[in-house]
């Protein structure tokens, strides 16, 4: 895709959130099944049902996605999505990338091994490795631009307000 046929596509959709805001703001859902067999949650990917469960780390036998790495992935995913759409839009050719993730996590906060350690990542490394002609200046901008648009990145950096429920289903 070349920028002219993106700022077409994209064109009355910016148009319409202009007039009218509200149909911008959009809420995504996901949803899971926890497994009746084994410490696990099926999860609704849209295209295929992914089982989430333990890491090794914790007791998990490596068979299920862990949601470590699925967050690690769908910042990947929405990093390059979100890097290749800018370079498109700025015209920057790119004849090749690859983008990778690695985030530091120390488990003993998650078993609650020793109460001082943060549970979660303790530090996010994101890096694309572009091949390319474009100079340092167009550079800078497609990786500013790719940080301030990226969805997941945002979210993941600023931290976003989470409110935790839970109801009882009577099992009669």
């Amino acid at each position: 895709m070349d920028a002219a046929k993106l700022r077409a596509i994209q064109a009355p959709i910016k148009d319409r959130y202009r007039s009218n805001p509200e149909a911008a703001s959009i809420t995504l859902r996901a949803n899971g099944t926890l497994d009746d067999e084994s410490i696990a949650c099926k999860v609704e990917t849209g295209r295929a049902l992914a089982v989430a469960g333990l890491h090794p780390a914790t007791g998990g036998s490596g068979l299920e996605l862990c949601s470590g790495d699925m967050l690690l992935e769908a910042l990947v995913a929405c990093a390059g999505v979100t890097l290749k759409a800018v370079a498109t839009a700025l015209e920057i050719p790119l004849n090749s990338g690859t983008v990778s993730v690695e985030g530091d996590l120390d488990f003993r906060g998650t078993l609650g091994v020793a109460k001082d350690v943060p549970v979660g990542f303790a530090e996010i490394r994101l890096a694309f490795d572009l091949e390319t002609d474009a100079p340092q200046e167009k550079l800078d901008q497609l990786l500013k631009l790719t940080e301030r648009y990226c969805v997941v990145y945002q979210t993941i950096r600023n931290g976003a307000p989470v409110k935790v429920s839970l109801s009882r289903t009577d099992s009669c």
